[in-house]
């Protein structure tokens, strides 16, 4: 922790992705560390959710480790569990740099990443030897190329690959940097991509596995609301809230503007705490318990998350406050729930 402090500086001097690279190389050599410390939750904190025992409600969302490469320093850290992805079901290397954005002075990230992913089956070899111990989502997406109607058999691809070696799987369809990705929210596009992977889920034997899905920050009211009802009657186990936005009235002026320059990309971080915190209200309104919600957008304090879990998530994820804050952030808010 006290390493990361002292480079911070030197990191964001650097572009952000080399920047995030040489992290997660430092990461691994300290991954690989053996004597890793085991992390020490309150009983207090412990939660049953869908079916599996969270030692903390505190995960890591999705995004920041695509490749399941740093396992056993999240678990290090604190964290209840991990969610590793994107995932697509073939290797993709993303959209051109520069894709990735930094703006500390508001904790706020742009990014355009789209799916960079090593594949399916790489990150499945190296799932095969996570620590004992850490609850490991996957989250899975289409590969770019593949066309809306034929994204269920990428998602069935990746999920075969990925669902064995994992505690959950979650649905990637509110990414805003894969073209087209977003439609796959609609009710009619929505409830055949479930069904598939329901049926998909039954023919693996894997039916106790949750399956979750994840939501877009920037749907209407009335979407959200048909969405849920969707989602209930299929039989999935739970949903995500939120991912990034394409909203770029989050960030407050002057910054927009200098935001607005760099292009497109999905916007997190503190500025999509607000709006991403109404969307889960409505969520959770239109829920009425029926299914539980992870929290994940804009989180980056025990407030927060506290706040979160009062208005009814039954767990929460952080990504871009790790990024500006740095690993002891995880043990301030332990601390602080």
């Amino acid at each position: 922790m006290d390493l990361y402090g002292a480079l911070r500086p030197l990191l964001f001097r650097l572009d952000p992705e080399t920047a995030h690279n040489l992290a997660f190389w430092l990461g691994a050599r300290a991954a690989a560390w053996p004597n890793l410390p085991e992390p020490d939750h309150a009983p207090a904190l412990r939660r049953e959710v869908l079916g599996l025992s969270f030692p903390t409600p505190l995960g890591l969302a999705a995004g920041l480790d695509k490749g399941a490469t740093l396992l056993p320093l999240w678990k290090a850290l604190g964290f209840g569990h991990v969610e590793v992805g994107t995932v697509t079901p073939r290797p993709q290397p993303g959209n051109p740099r520069p894709r990735l954005f930094r703006f500390p002075s508001a904790g706020l990230i742009l990014n355009r990443m789209g799916f960079n992913s090593e594949g399916a089956e790489v990150v499945a070899a190296r799932l095969r030897h996570r620590p004992a111990g850490l609850i490991v989502g996957g989250n899975l997406g289409k590969n770019k190329e593949t066309p809306e109607a034929a994204a269920l058999e990428d998602y069935r691809a990746a999920y075969r690959l990925v669902a064995p070696q994992v505690d959950y799987t979650a649905l990637n369809v509110s990414s805003p940097n894969t073209p087209g990705l977003r439609n796959l929210q609609a009710p009619e596009a929505l409830k055949p991509l479930l069904a598939g992977m329901l049926d998909l889920r039954k023919e693996m034997g894997l039916e106790r596995q949750p399956l979750l899905l994840k939501l877009a920050p920037d749907l209407a009211p009335e979407d959200l609301d048909a969405i849920v009802e969707v989602a209930v009657a299929s039989g999935i186990s739970g949903l995500i809230a939120t991912n990034t936005t394409l909203d770029r009235g989050v960030v407050a002026e002057p910054l927009r503007a200098f935001v607005e320059s760099k292009g497109a990309g999905g916007l997190s971080g503190a500025p999509l705490k607000s709006k991403a915190r109404d969307v889960r209200r409505r969520i959770l309104a239109a829920l009425r318990g029926r299914l539980p919600l992870v929290a994940c957008g804009g989180l980056g304090s025990a407030g927060d998350v506290r706040g979160a879990l009062d208005d009814g998530a039954a767990l929460a994820q952080v990504y871009s406050a790790l990024i500006f804050e740095g690993p002891a952030l995880v043990g301030r808010i332990q601390a602080g729930l």
